[in-house]
């Protein structure tokens, strides 16, 4: 069974924080690279952020960067995005996803990724 859902989306004002958990089945979660990515409606899917699951090793979006952490929590097979200093841009549909192929070293691209959650809605306003 390959399943994730998400969680902790919402509404928050400009320079709020919010944090997103992803819960992982078992055996996605082991040693892959497991990611997360936001779309906004009209615009193409974006790479926020992917951790190696395996390591730990994490890779963050240069729009995010400096802002956005991504970490994991290995007894609870989640996979946590802690979102600070939110901007009205960082709004969209946020979808956590599974690259269940690549060891070692992941790439922000939704094209690498093969399983995808229902995804959960990001607010922020001005």
């Amino acid at each position: 069974q390959v399943q994730l859902v998400e969680s902790g989306g919402g509404s928050v004002q400009a320079g709020g924080s919010l944090r997103l958990s992803c819960e992982v089945s078992e055996y996605t979660y082991s040693s892959n690279c497991i990611g997360w990515f936001r779309q906004a409606p009209g615009k193409e899917r974006e790479g926020v952020a992917v951790i190696y699951t395996g390591t730990g090793k994490s890779w963050i979006g240069g729009s995010v960067k400096g802002r956005f952490t991504i970490s994991q929590d290995n007894a609870k097979n989640t996979v946590s995005l802690q979102m600070n200093s939110l901007v009205p841009e960082d709004t969209a549909m946020y979808y956590c996803a599974a690259d269940v192929t690549r060891r070692d070293y992941c790439y922000l691209l939704p094209r690498y990724f093969n399983y995808w959650g229902q995804g959960t809605q990001v607010t922020v306003s001005s």
